[in-house]
């Protein structure tokens, strides 16, 4: 992908220190306990989305896996920190122009990039539970060893592949501030579990499709990047990853669409570069 304009300010770089809760990081201590607890229980999806908010990419369908997980600190890479400073300034430009048409006007998240155990508004944010959106402070959440993740394990590498993780969470930003996060928890207060999974899934298709309306309207796209993108939604499909993580596909407990489901929502945004048609969540 090609950026010209300037990385956006809306940024943090906490990598490599200490979330200060005394608990252990990196997986260990009370809170990995924890953590290993109600995940076994609840489902990895379960806990993520009860603790996280809105977890983008590593939700595996109650399959109980985690991700992007490693000990020790670790410091951002200075072209892998101007990469997502420039992705989210592009997200930016784009969705503050679809405000502007709207008559509205944009409030930009921000991005936090951390690694290990640190602190968010929807609690304690560890480096296993991946990226993730947090309606609370408005805040996206990454650790940068996600984008290795995502190029060794699931066979998407590429920068096309990165910034449609980006992407995504912004596309939970945007649902945020148009009030579908806080209609689908109130749906979803009320319904039975494969029906709240259902409306999950409908949220999640709706960021996938926003994050390819942000990449037709970026013009940062290069040959070869759309495939990219298509490569990393089918990797990140629920199917596909509870057919890695537990040998079998359970369609009842998918929180975030199948991989032929998320390809043809980022698609749909791709085509279109229309909000508009991203009609999957009510």
């Amino acid at each position: 992908m090609r950026f010209d304009g300037p990385g956006s300010s809306n940024f943090e770089d906490r990598t490599g220190q200490s979330g200060g809760f005394g608990l252990g990081g990196g997986g260990g201590g009370m809170f990995g306990l924890l953590f290993s607890l109600v995940a076994s229980k609840f489902g990895f999806a379960g806990i993520a989305l009860l603790l996280l908010g809105y977890c983008a990419l590593t939700t595996l369908g109650g399959g109980g896996g985690v991700v992007g997980q490693k000990q020790g600190e670790s410091r951002l890479d200075p072209a892998t920190g101007q990469f997502m400073t420039q992705v989210l300034g592009s997200t930016e430009q784009v969705w503050g122009e679809l405000f502007k048409q709207a008559g509205a006007t944009y409030r930009p998240t921000t991005l936090v990039a951390y690694s290990n155990l640190n602190q968010s508004g929807c609690g304690a944010a560890q480096a296993a539970m991946g990226p993730f959106y947090c309606p609370t402070d408005q805040k996206i959440y990454i650790d940068p060893a996600f984008f290795d993740e995502l190029s060794r394990r699931f066979q998407a590498p590429g920068d096309a592949a990165a910034a449609y993780v980006i992407a995504h969470e912004v596309g939970h930003h945007i649902q945020n501030l148009e009030g579908t996060l806080d209609r689908a928890r109130s749906a979803q207060a009320s319904a039975g579990e494969a029906q709240g999974n259902q409306i999950q899934v409908g949220v999640e298709l709706q960021a996938d499709c926003y994050a390819g309306v942000w990449a037709k309207r970026s013009g940062a796209l290069e040959p070869g990047d759309i495939e990219e993108g298509m490569r990393a939604a089918e990797a990140i499909g629920d199917d596909t990853l509870q057919k890695q993580t537990q040998g079998r596909v359970v369609p009842e407990s998918f929180t975030h669409g199948s991989a032929a489901q998320r390809m043809e929502a980022l698609q749909r945004g791709l085509s279109t570069g229309n909000p508009a048609s991203c009609n999957y969540a009510r």
